[in-house]
Formats: structure tokens, sequence, C-alpha cells
């Protein structure tokens, strides 16, 4: 397994991925994909209240930190900021489909061929 990459922490970081990066949405997660030729991949995660208390909110996290840094392992990836936002079934989403949603969206957001 790879070190998991460098992180987005502030918010204006993750509101540009937002207003600009191209969206790509799957059952298990969302991601918002934002291109920077020339500068390393950076990832944030987020999870908002309404897919439960903050004990599921920090394991759909983990999880989407895990199936990241597989995917990274896969196939190296620069050049983009990437924020993957959790979704109510994050949690309880089978590890196979977690991980089959987390690649497929990356394909529809052009980071991965």
């Amino acid at each position: 397994m790879t070190a998991l990459p460098p992180r987005l922490t502030r918010r204006a970081e993750f509101l540009r991925a937002a207003a600009r990066g191209r969206k790509a949405a799957r059952p298990g997660l969302v991601l918002q994909a934002l291109a920077q030729p020339g500068a390393p991949l950076r990832v944030g995660f987020t999870a908002t209240k309404k897919i439960g208390g903050a004990v599921v909110r920090n394991r759909c996290k983990r999880r989407l930190r895990a199936a990241i840094q597989l995917a990274v392992g896969e196939q190296p990836m620069a050049g983009y900021d990437l924020v993957l936002i959790a979704r109510d079934a994050t949690a309880t989403r089978p590890w196979d489909q977690l991980l089959g949603d987390l690649r497929g969206a990356l394909k529809q957001a052009g980071v991965t061929p």
C-alpha cells in the first residue's frame, strides 16, 4: 500500500473543487476533481451530519481514505485536487463495491483513463 497523498485542508480549496471541478456521483460516494497541472495529487474528505453521527461520519472518512490509498497505489495520479464526499451508503456498502464506485468515479471525472 502506498502512503496517503497530501490533504486538502482549507475550506477555500474544497469550495474551488466544488465550483470548478468535474463531478461524478456513485451510490457510495461523490467525487469532485479539479485539474491542477504540474501540482501533486491532493485529496480532501468530507461527510455531512445528515449521514449520521460522529462515529458514522468518521467510519465513512476512514473507508474513503483507505479506498483512495488503494486506487493511488494501482495507478499514480498527479495534477488533481480530489474531494471525496461520503453518502448514506458509504459506511455499509460492501468494500469491493465501494472500490468499484471510486474507480468508476475517477474514470468518469477524467482522472484515470
